[in-house]
C-alpha cells in the first residue's frame, strides 16, 4: 500500500485487531472499550493509540474528532460482544436484549469518523440469531439493512477458519466488510496457511511447575518457525516494545487431587472421558477422593494434542485446557500463543484470575479468550491494503 491507511478501532478488547492491523502496516488512531482491565493492556502495547474507556453508546464527536484526519479515516472495526449469539455450553443465546443490537454502534461511529470501510467480526451463530424469539427476522439481516441505510451497502461476508491463516486454534469468525462506495470492488482473505499444532504453537517456551510460583522467563532451544514469528517483533512493527525475557508465563496453582485428574488424562481426553471410562464403584472412589468432581461439566479439562490445533480458545480457557504434556494447565502466554498474540504483548491489566461474576472485570485470561487472533486480523489488513490500492488507483 503506498500511503498508511487509519483505523478505529470499536469493542477493542486489549487489542488483538490492532495488533494484527498494526503489523500489516495501519495507524490506529482511536480505540474503544468498556473493560478497564482491557484498556489498561491495550494503552500499554499500543501507547499511541488514544484509549476511550467508555460503554461505547455514550462516545460522542468531541471524544473522537481532535484524533483523526479531517477528511475521516479508513476502517473501523467492530467486534461487538458475541455473549447473546454463541452457543458454546451456556443459555446466553436465549437472551434477546440490546446488546445484540450493539454492531449500530459500529456503524455509528464509521458514520461519525467518515469512514471509508467497516470490519465487523462475531462468532458464526449470529447468522442464525433472531431478533426476538418468535421472530423469523435475523439479527444480520437487520445489519445489512442498516449498513444500507447508512450508506455502506456494497458488502462481502464470510465465515473464516483460523486455522488456514496460521492461528494454531480451531476458531471459526464471521464478518462482513462493508464499503460506502458503491462501485468499489470487494473480497475476502483468501486461506494461505496449513494448520499449525500446539506443539509447534508452544515451542521454545520453558515448562513451569504447578503451584511453584517460579514464574518461566527463559527460552528453550526448541524453537519452530511459529514460536520464531511470535517472537519476531520486527513483523510485529513492535521493535519499541520487545522484551527480553518472557512475560506472563506463571504457573497455576492446582490441588493435590485436581493434579492427580490431570495425570489420568491422555492427549485427546476430557473429564467427559473420565466420567466414561470410570463408573460405577470406581467412579464413587474418584469423587469421595475429589479427583473427579461430583457434576460432569462437558467443556473442561481437555487434554491438547501437540499435532493439531487446540479447539477454540475462550474466556474460560483456563478450566478447559490441559497442557499436552504437563501435567497442569496452561499459563497466560500459552494462551496468548495459541491466539497468536506475539511473545512481546503484556497482559498488564486486571489479576491473573477473577471469578466471573462482575463483568466490568476480566483477568488475563478472560482477555485473551475474548480477542481476535492477531494473525487473523493480520490477513485482514493485507486483504484491505489491497482493496484500497487497487480500487483507488481506478478512481
Amino acid at each position: 500500500m503506498t500511503r498508511t491507511l487509519t483505523h478505529i478501532d470499536c469493542f477493542a478488547g486489549p487489542g488483538g485487531i490492532c495488533t494484527g492491523l498494526h503489523a500489516a502496516g495501519f495507524q490506529t488512531l482511536v480505540a474503544i472499550e468498556y473493560i478497564k482491565s482491557c484498556c489498561d493492556t491495550y494503552a500499554a502495547n499500543h501507547p499511541e493509540v488514544h484509549v476511550i474507556h467508555s460503554d461505547i453508546r455514550e462516545v460522542n464527536e468531541e471524544q473522537i474528532k481532535p484524533f483523526i484526519p479531517k477528511e475521516g479515516v479508513d476502517l473501523v472495526t467492530s467486534g461487538m460482544p458475541c455473549e447473546t449469539f454463541s452457543t458454546a455450553g451456556n443459555t446466553s443465546r436465549s437472551f434477546y436484549d440490546d446488546r445484540q443490537f450493539l454492531f449500530r454502534e459500529g456503524i455509528r461511529i464509521a458514520q461519525m469518523a467518515n469512514a471509508k470501510m467497516i470490519l465487523f467480526e462475531n462468532v458464526p451463530a449470529i447468522t442464525s440469531k433472531k431478533t426476538t424469539k418468535n421472530s423469523n427476522q435475523l439479527i444480520v439481516d437487520v445489519l445489512k439493512k442498516e449498513l444500507k441505510d447508512a450508506g455502506y451497502g456494497n458488502y462481502v461476508e464470510v465465515v473464516l477458519d483460523s486455522t488456514k491463516f496460521g492461528v494454531p486454534q480451531k476458531r471459526n469468525r464471521f464478518f462482513v466488510l462493508a464499503c460506502r462506495y458503491e462501485d468499489w470492488w470487494l473480497q475476502t482473505p483468501e486461506p494461505n496457511q496449513k494448520p499449525i499444532g500446539v506443539g509447534d504453537a508452544l515451542a521454545g517456551l520453558p515448562n513451569v511447575i504447578a503451584n511453584s510460583g517460579i514464574e518461566g522467563k527463559e527460552y528453550t532451544d526448541n524453537q519452530s518457525d511459529y514460536s520464531k514469528l511470535m517472537c519476531n517483533d520486527a513483523f510485529w512493527k513492535r521493535e519499541n516494545l520487545s522484551k527480553k525475557e518472557i512475560t506472563n508465563h506463571l504457573p497455576m496453582k492446582h490441588r493435590d487431587c485436581t493434579l492427580k485428574r490431570f495425570a489420568l488424562l491422555k492427549q485427546g481426553e476430557s473429564l467427559k472421558t473420565l466420567f466414561d471410562r470410570y463408573t460405577g464403584e470406581e467412579r464413587e472412589r474418584l469423587q469421595a477422593e475429589r479427583i473427579l468432581p461430583k457434576k460432569l461439566f462437558i467443556k473442561r479439562n481437555y487434554r491438547l494434542k501437540t499435532d493439531e490445533p487446540s479447539p477454540t480458545v475462550t474466556s474460560h480457557c483456563l478450566d478447559e485446557f490441559v497442557h499436552p504434556l504437563y501435567d497442569r494447565a496452561l499459563t497466560v502466554r500459552e494462551c496468548a500463543r495459541l491466539q497468536s498474540f506475539p511473545d512481546s504483548y503484556d497482559f498488564v491489566g486486571g489479576p491473573y484470575i477473577v471469578p466471573h461474576i462482575d463483568r466490568t472485570v476480566q483477568d488475563k485470561y478472560e482477555q485473551i479468550g475474548d480477542a481476535v487472533p492477531p494473525l487473523l486480523a493480520y490477513a485482514w489488513g493485507e486483504q484491505i491494503n489491497w482493496l484500497f490500492e487497487i480500487n483507488e488507483k481506478q478512481q
